[in-house]
């Protein structure tokens, strides 16, 4: 490809990228100890949770293994009253994510929802509980997510109510001096090149 080109390409993606960024990803480890009441098992997994706001999407995705039990189900729960402490109530489908890997004790997981959708991606007693409407109800997780009061879970034969689980928290979005020393990095990228172009 055309270096100049290149650059360009990168610029666009990266300022065009960030200034209509309209999705937020969360993630999670899953464990025995991070359970309500906490557990033994030596079940771990971790938990990927990306939030549009403008398409209304959730995208879950997660993995697991090493469980005690079968799985039975699998769920977002919110809000809690203190961040990363206690329990709350099921905000997302019930019993279980659509498709979630049940009777197994190890297994990946994606999916991604429709949160404008009352059947298939919400706990209609989160809707009703948080002003009555599927918009209400996604501000109302938006706002837990963001506040480290929600967490994901899963539920096994072994332990019914719970047996690993992880708040979900904001993964880090790069500085926007990140963004500049990369810009700075492909113009000297482009300098070399243009300095190694044979003589015509």
């Amino acid at each position: 490809m055309n270096i100049k080109r290149f650059f360009a390409i990168a610029t666009l993606a990266l300022l065009g990228g960030t200034a209509h960024a309209h999705t937020v990803t969360y993630t999670a480890i899953l464990n025995g100890a991070n359970e309500a009441p906490s557990n033994s098992s030596l079940g771990t997994g971790t938990a990927t949770v990306i939030i549009d706001d403008h398409n209304f999407t959730m995208d879950v995705s997660a993995s697991f293994s090493g469980l005690t039990g079968t799985v039975t189900a699998s769920h977002i729960h919110c809000c809690t009253t203190i961040p990363g402490v206690s329990t709350a109530g099921v905000a997302t489908v019930t019993p279980t994510f659509t498709g979630f890997p049940s009777g197994v004790t190890s297994g990946t997981y994606s999916h991604l929802f429709d949160m404008t959708a009352t059947s298939g991606s919400w706990n209609n007693a989160f809707i009703t509980a948080n002003g009555g409407t599927t918009a209400t109800a996604f501000s109302a997780l938006l706002a837990g997510l963001d506040s480290g009061k929600a967490y994901l879970n899963i539920h096994t034969t072994s332990v019914s109510g719970g047996e690993i689980r992880g708040f979900l928290v904001a993964a880090p979005v790069p500085e926007p001096e990140t963004y500049g020393m990369l810009l700075a990095g492909l113009a000297l990228v482009g300098t070399m090149a243009r300095r190694r172009k044979p003589a015509a």
